[in-house]
């Protein structure tokens, strides 16, 4: 790369929010296009799936447990210190479907307990595990259709995982990280360009979820957006252009 380029680099790195911004916009004209090229595509899969992988069934969550929702919301904060006791698999099934589990079905539609736009649902939950109660270490994917845990990787990745966290130690004491991908294409598939905007409000959506739940476990987390994105996606083993790790939720016990 030669001076120039870096430098053109330099200045549009400066001014890609706003490019963002304005290349996302809406209007009369881009709107008519886009209803036009939606017309003609096939609709996307809503749900990812690992073949020929072991799989853990997740026990049903608990959905008869009381909450008062204003005591939820005022007992919610990001916690970075975590005890050394282990979480459940229950508190795993709760977490898991109170952030993106099915809610309903209608009209042939699985809804989620979270708003998607289009009803395209294009986030997926990633759980590296390193404290649970009755499973091994290592790197899940949430399958929300049959309700289990696809075995992605086993082994300890504590360290791995705090380095792509630019050194935030609490994921090495986090009992589970929850790690939220986006699979693009499949908001593109109808919004263009406009869906990476629903796309991040989404992942939004799932973690303001996921952070009701864990108060409402009395356990302790905090949401991370600062990390390396291709160390992350490494680790998970994502190619990090069409399904890209947005987001890390590491949880643990409160420590008392």
């Amino acid at each position: 790369m030669n001076q120039k380029d870096e430098d053109l680099n330099l200045d549009l790195a400066d001014k890609i929010g706003n490019l963002f911004q304005r290349l996302t916009k809406y209007s009369p004209y881009n709107l008519r296009a886009e209803s036009l090229k939606f017309q003609f595509a096939k609709r996307p899969e809503s749900f990812k799936k690992y073949d020929n992988v072991e799989k853990i069934k997740l026990p049903m969550p608990n959905l008869n447990r009381i909450i008062n929702i204003n005591e939820i919301i005022k007992k919610r904060k990001s916690i970075r210190e975590f005890s050394d006791k282990p979480i459940s698999l229950d508190d795993i099934s709760y977490l898991c479907w109170f952030s993106t589990g099915i809610q309903r079905i209608e009209h042939n539609f699985r809804f989620r307990t979270t708003p998607s736009a289009g009803a395209l649902y294009p986030i997926e939950t990633y759980l590296v595990v390193n404290n649970v109660d009755n499973l091994e270490q290592g790197i899940y994917h949430y399958s929300i259709l049959d309700y289990s845990l696809e075995i992605v990787k086993k082994g300890n990745f504590k360290e791995k995982m705090v380095m792509a966290a630019l050194g935030q130690e609490f994921c090495r004491s986090a009992s589970i990280i929850f790690c939220h991908s986006a699979i693009f294409g499949r908001s593109i598939w109808k919004y263009s360009q406009r869906a990476f905007r629903y796309i991040y409000i989404e992942v939004g959506h799932i973690a303001q979820n996921l952070s009701l739940a864990v108060a409402a476990l009395n356990l302790g987390g905090c949401h991370i957006g600062a990390f390396f994105d291709d160390l992350i996606n490494d680790i998970i083993g994502l190619d990090g252009e069409n399904e890209s790790i947005l987001y890390l939720t590491p949880i643990g016990s409160l420590n008392h």
